[in-house]
């Protein structure tokens, strides 16, 4: 995997934790009840939070779920 890649996949993964860190701070301690609480597919929540590739309309239902703007999320990666 050459560089480019590898800094892709490093990226996904600070994203992914971010969005793990932001539903443990919310008291979810389980990404499912998260996932049935604000009707996600709980497989396809687990898959972000593991790391998969999402597309932006994911993430930014995700972030509105949150009441965390774009800016807010990334301000910090």
């Amino acid at each position: 995997m050459e560089n480019s890649e590898k800094n892709i996949e490093l990226k996904i993964n600070q994203i992914s934790k971010k969005l793990k860190e932001i539903r443990l701070s919310k008291g979810y301690t389980s990404y499912e009840t998260f996932a049935f609480d604000n009707n996600l597919n709980r497989v396809q929540y687990w898959r972000i939070e593991s790391g998969s590739n999402i597309t932006l309309k994911t993430l930014i239902k995700v972030l509105e779920i949150h009441k965390i703007s774009l800016e807010e999320f990334f301000k910090d990666l």
